[in-house]
């Protein structure tokens, strides 16, 4: 495995990860990435680099970051996005990982890629679920705030710092873990 394939991967890893946040805003820096020539695709998804699709993924990044702060409407953007962060956060790994069979790469964006999206965007949902059941709704927009700035963080580190990136996919995999545990019903002895 050379040098490129693992950074490809790393890269692919942290947009999946963000993509659990918000499902455009990752897309939309590839597709950046990708127009600036900043990232090599692969070859089926030069696409994404192109001008249309910069101002399509551009247009709904915008519509997405803002519909989260409208209380209720980011919980149904929330049920909505859980199939389509598995889809995209598939789609990104694919999109970016070089040099591997397609076999290998296809069962790596699966399940790491998509399963690395789900379960983030499932914590994500989870938890604005329980902060509207317990403010009404009132703390969604600080819920909307760090997951939007959390995104931007792990998709800027993604293009910029691969590495970086996966190692902050890591923490907030671990710190999702943690909650969960806190969280969840003790059985009883």
């Amino acid at each position: 495995m050379t040098r490129e394939t693992v950074i490809s991967i790393f890269l692919g890893i942290g947009l999946a990860a963000s993509v659990g946040f918000r499902v455009f805003l990752p897309l939309f820096a590839l597709s950046l990435a990708g127009y600036f020539d900043f990232w090599a695709l692969n070859e089926s998804w030069q696409w994404i680099g192109s001008l249309a699709a910069v101002l399509t993924l551009g247009v709904a990044t915008v519509f997405e970051i803002f519909a989260y702060f409208i209380p209720w409407v980011d919980n149904v953007l929330d049920s909505l996005a859980v199939p389509l962060a598995a889809i995209a956060g598939t789609a990104v790994m694919v999109s970016t990982v070089a040099g591997l069979d397609p076999v290998v790469t296809w069962s790596l964006a699966i399940i790491a890629g998509g399963g690395t999206a789900t379960a983030i965007k499932g914590a994500g949902a989870a938890g604005r679920l329980a902060s509207t059941a317990t403010t009404g709704g009132v703390a969604n927009p600080i819920v909307s705030t760090v997951e939007t700035g959390t995104a931007m963080v792990v998709t800027t580190a993604s293009i910029f710092a691969p590495i970086l990136a996966a190692v902050l996919v890591i923490i907030i995999l671990f710190v999702i873990f943690k909650i969960y545990r806190k969280l969840r019903p003790k059985a009883k002895a």
